[in-house]
């Protein structure tokens, strides 16, 4: 089914959506279907990149600007064969765990291919991990092999290494390691040139890969099914340990296509990657979108950083780039916005948390991204289940999460797991061959989150009649004060609104008379003043009473992850602690 063109004219828009379109709710209730275009294609990772290979193999397929590496399709691919082979000189085997512990680095998107090359499961191991969930991560899932960057902002990798495994220091050359702790790790790779003894050096590896092991990989690559695992990633762990997301070549690399499609990205684009690769965003949605079409990427710096990301776009005439909504108001607000030439934007996706309305209008605008695309999902569904067209009219860019992608279904419930009517809020459930293959060895949780097939997204959201998908809030975050249901998202669209406002949070603190109250977070603009009376005041007579916050505070700062979503569970804990009421 071919996708019906739509005009920057909302009612265009819903004119366009045919009444036999899948992608419109039938009947009356919250229930949609995706295209069955594109096919489903069944290769692995490994066979993208060699399609890419042979398509252009002298094209650019990355640019490392911090490191100043770039590498063509046929260098990234002889490298990470190196690496592959290197690998199963340290006796990892087809899936046996190799975990990653690093910023956005060449050897991130190596070990990505490399493990990929050989059927080894990547673990993305999150870069902000302290010790006592690095341990948790590395016995979970049974880590082999870790291969670990130095360090990043303020953690130091290989001094967590050593703490957690300290019979690394007697371990003698090419022996494997038999660290208490950590009883399934053998080898530890470092990169760098400085490494503490008992590490096996990420370059030396490759270079010494042996010619016996370089001619396994054909044979390991053609044994592999595109059913297989191929990567874990672990969940925030915000309500509990971390779950480890276990991903098929299959969820991961269709994803990949659909997001490529939906961006109409070609091998003439130039991609800047600043969000993490160790989340879907970043090695999905970033490396293997591009890898599916042979477009370039760009990785501005090891982590996200405004100026760097202009810079970047700028210097490499870059096309396209993600981000979620934090990181494009950085850029947009860096004093040196200005200087840089960004004429030859025209697409990429903001995701990872709600988009501000004047921020998307502003990205059109000033960054000239006409065809920015907004995508929702979760790691559990590899991770994108809807995005928005580059011709749907801007209104439905701006004021929802587009559409429901190729070949997945999706439906709305109450409470009950009943199917909602059309425009009711409920949670939303995905079916499709995007949901993971389960929590790796969690039975329990993988059960309550995947049932008869529909991973359980833990989101509230709407559909309109012509299925577009609107993301109200999570059902955890959704605030119940004096019996009246608030979704914070809208409360926060309506206060960045506020000419000085830079930032907004609101979430709900307990409270003896109403049950809840309502919290807001604010970060102002640079050089604003702001008090909460004029907050109050701007909302007086202009939203309901019930929706006013109470409490204001003015931070300079949100708590983040390292994806840049926002940590409400810390601002609640925060509140909570000073107001002198328990959580």
């Amino acid at each position: 089914m071919e996708r019906s063109k739509v005009s920057d004219n909302p009612s265009s828009s819903v004119a366009a959506v045919s009444a036999g379109d899948p992608r419109a709710p039938q009947g009356g209730v919250s229930l949609v279907q995706g295209l069955d275009q594109p096919p489903l294609i069944q290769l692995t990772v490994d066979a993208l990149l060699q399609a890419a290979v042979q398509r252009e193999p002298e094209g650019t397929a990355a640019v490392f600007r911090e490191s100043r590496q770039r590498l063509t399709w046929r260098q990234l691919s002889d490298q990470s064969d190196r690496l592959a082979a290197g690998l199963l000189s340290l006796g990892v085997s087809p899936g046996d765990r190799v975990g990653i512990w690093a910023p956005n680095r060449r050897e991130w998107v190596l070990t990505q291919f490399a493990t990929a090359r050989i059927g080894a499961v990547l673990v993305n191991i999150n870069p902000a991990y302290r010790l006592a969930e690095l341990e948790y991560a590395l016995n979970k899932v049974q880590v082999r092999v870790i291969v670990s960057a130095p360090r990043h902002k303020s953690s130091e990798y290989f001094g967590m290494l050593q703490a957690l495994a300290p019979e690394l220091m007697a371990t003698e050359p090419n022996a494997p390691l038999a660290a208490a702790r950590v009883p399934h790790l053998r080898a530890v790779v470092g990169m760098g040139s400085d490494l503490p003894t008992g590490m096996i050096g990420f370059d030396r590896l490759c270079v010494e890969a042996a010619s016996a092991q370089l001619a396994r990989l054909p044979a390991l690559a053609a044994a592999l099914n595109c059913d297989e695992a191929i990567s874990i990633q672990f969940t925030s762990g915000t309500t509990g340990a971390p779950k480890g997301a276990t991903l098929s070549h299959h969820n991961i690399v269709n994803n990949a296509v659909n997001v490529a499609q939906a961006m109409r990205l070609t091998r003439e684009d130039c991609l800047c990657i600043p969000v993490p690769l160790y989340h879907c965003f970043g090695m999905v949605m970033g490396v293997l979108a591009c890898t599916s079409v042979g477009a370039t990427m760009v990785f501005p710096a090891e982590g996200f950083d405004p100026g760097a990301t202009l810079s970047a776009l700028h210097e490499e005439r870059c096309t396209a780039v993600h981000g979620v909504p934090t990181m494009f108001i950085a850029m947009l607000e860096h004093p040196r916005f200005a200087e840089f030439d960004l004429s030859r934007m025209r697409t990429g996706i903001m995701a990872g948390a709600p988009c501000p309305i004047e921020t998307m209008r502003q990205v059109v605008a000033r960054m000239h991204m006409r065809e920015v695309t907004i995508a929702y999902g979760m790691t559990e569904t590899s991770p994108v289940s809807f995005q928005s067209a580059v011709d749907d009219s801007l209104e439905h860019r701006v004021g929802t999460v587009g559409r429901v992608q190729p070949h997945l279904t999706v439906k709305i419930v109450d409470k009950d797991g009943r199917t909602v009517q059309v425009g009711q809020a409920g949670e939303l459930c995905t079916r499709g061959y995007s949901v993971m293959k389960g929590y790796w060895s969690d039975d329990e949780r993988t059960r309550d989150a995947v049932r008869d097939g529909w991973m359980h997204t833990g989101d509230l959201a709407t559909l309109d009649a012509q299925g577009f998908c609107n993301i109200v809030g999570r059902l955890k975050d959704m605030i119940i004060r004096g019996g009246e249901n608030v979704y914070p998202r809208e409360v926060e669209e309506f206060l960045f609104r506020h000419p000085k406002v830079s930032a907004v949070q609101v979430f709900g603190v307990p409270d003896p008379k109403y049950g809840e109250e309502i919290c807001a977070w604010i970060v102002l603009k640079a050089g604003e003043t702001c008090g909460a009376d004029d907050i109050r005041e701007f909302c007086r007579n202009q939203i309901s009473h019930y929706k006013v916050p109470n409490h204001i505070r003015f931070v300079n700062e949100l708590p983040m992850t390292v994806t840049g979503k926002v940590q409400k569970f810390v601002m609640r804990e925060a509140m909570c602690e000073e107001l002198g009421i328990p959580p």
